[in-house]
C-alpha cells in the first residue's frame, strides 16, 4: 500500500472558463458521483462511468441470480471474464495484504447474517437468527492464474469490500484518460481521483455521518486535499441491522464469521489508490485498536472515529475544520 498525503486547507481554486461539474445518481446500491473539472466532459463522463458500473454489476454483484459471480462453482477450474479475474485478483491482494483481515471468501458467512439481498431490500429489524463462530474458508484457498479461477467446494466470493474501489479507481482512469481532464469518481464514498487536478487539489470532506452528499455536515468532520490517488471510508454504521437483539453489520472478521467488535464507529484512509485506501480502512475496523500502530507503520494517512465519537488522527492526517465548502465523501 502506497500512502497518499492529504494537505492542509488552501484557497479554492479560480474558475476556469468551464468550471467544475457534478453528476449524481444510485447504482451498485450505493450512492454514485462523478465530478469534472471541465463542464464540457460532464455528460460523456456521466455516459463512461454509468457504463462501467453496470458490467461490475452484471459481474461481481451477489445479489442478482445474472451475475457472472453467481454462475462460479467450486471444485474445478473455470475461466472467468477479464472484468470478474481483474476484480478477483484485486480482492486477493487486498488479503495479502491485510494479512487475510479483508478476505473474499466470506460470501456464505455474509449470506448466514442476513446480507443476502442488496442493502436496501434488508428488513431493519427481524428476529433472531442462529449466528455461529466459524472461520471462513480463506483467500489462500482461491486460486486465480491469468483468467483460470479454481477454488473449494461450497465456497461463496463476496467482493463487497474490494469492488467499488477497484471500480473507482478503474473509471476514473478510463475517463480521465479518455476525456483529458480532472476526474473524480466516488461510489459509496470509496474515492478516486484521476487526471489534472484543480489548482487547489481535490477538496473532500470527510465525516462519519451518514446521509446526502448535498447536506451539511453533521457532527464531526475532516477537510482534506488530495490531487491524486483515492480515500476510503469504512463504517460499521452506515449498513446495519437488528436480528433479535443482535445488531449487525456488513464488516465481518474472517476468523469469526461474524460482525467485527464495532471498536471504530468510522475509518478514512488515503493511499496510492481507492483499492488500497478501501483495504486498510476495511482491515482497520477488524483490527481494533491495533489498527493505529498497523496504519502509523504503513505511512497510511487516516481518521479514526471511536464508538464514542472520539476522534483519532495517523500519519499526518490534518486536523478537523469547519469549513463546510467541499465535496462530501458521504460514506455508505
Amino acid at each position: 500500500m502506497h500512502p497518499a498525503q492529504p494537505g492542509a486547507d488552501s484557497p479554492r481554486a479560480e474558475e476556469s472558463t468551464e468550471p467544475a461539474a457534478a453528476a449524481d445518481w444510485r447504482a451498485l446500491g450505493t450512492h454514485v458521483r462523478v465530478v469534472v473539472t471541465d463542464g464540457r466532459c460532464l455528460a460523456e463522463a456521466r455516459r463512461m462511468l454509468e457504463a462501467d458500473c453496470a458490467d461490475v454489476d452484471l459481474a461481481c454483484s451477489r445479489f442478482r441470480a445474472d451475475s457472472e459471480i453467481c454462475a462460479l462453482r467450486g471444485g474445478r477450474a473455470q475461466q472467468v471474464s477479464p472484468l470478474l479475474a481483474e476484480a478477483i485478483a484485486v480482492a486477493l491482494r487486498a488479503a495479502e495484504l491485510t494479512d487475510g483481515d479483508v478476505d473474499p471468501t466470506v460470501g456464505a458467512a455474509m449470506s448466514a447474517i442476513g446480507y443476502d439481498r442488496d442493502f436496501d431490500n434488508i428488513e431493519r429489524t427481524g428476529p433472531a437468527v442462529p449466528v455461529t463462530v466459524t472461520s471462513v474458508p480463506g483467500w489462500r484457498e482461491v486460486r486465480l492464474e491469468g483468467r483460470m479461477l479454481t477454488m473449494p467446494e461450497g465456497v461463496s466470493l463476496d467482493l463487497g469490500a474490494t469492488a467499488k474501489a477497484w471500480a473507482a479507481d478503474r473509471s476514473a482512469a478510463r475517463i480521465a484518460g479518455h476525456l483529458g481532464c480532472g476526474v473524480l469518481v466516488s461510489l459509496g464514498g470509496d474515492i478516486a481521483v484521476a487526471g489534472p487536478p484543480p489548482e487547489a487539489g481535490w477538496r473532500i470532506r470527510v465525516q462519519d455521518v451518514t446521509g446526502s452528499p448535498d447536506d451539511p455536515p453533521q457532527g464531526p468532520y475532516a477537510l482534506i486535499s488530495i490531487r491524486d490517488g483515492g480515500l476510503a471510508t469504512s463504517s460499521t454504521s452506515a449498513r446495519r441491522w437488528q436480528r433479535g437483539g443482535d445488531v449487525l453489520h456488513h464488516i465481518l472478521d474472517p476468523r469469526t464469521g461474524l460482525p467485527a467488535e464495532p471498536v471504530w464507529r468510522t475509518v478514512s484512509v488515503a493511499a496510492g489508490t481507492c483499492a488500497d485506501a478501501n483495504a486498510a480502512s476495511t482491515a482497520a475496523v477488524i483490527r481494533g485498536r491495533r489498527a493505529l500502530g498497523w496504519l502509523a507503520a504503513l505511512g497510511l494517512p487516516a481518521r479514526l472515529v471511536d464508538a464514542t465519537g472520539v476522534v483519532l488522527f495517523v500519519a499526518g492526517w490534518p486536523a478537523d475544520t469547519d469549513d463546510e465548502h467541499a465535496l462530501p465523501n458521504g460514506n455508505d
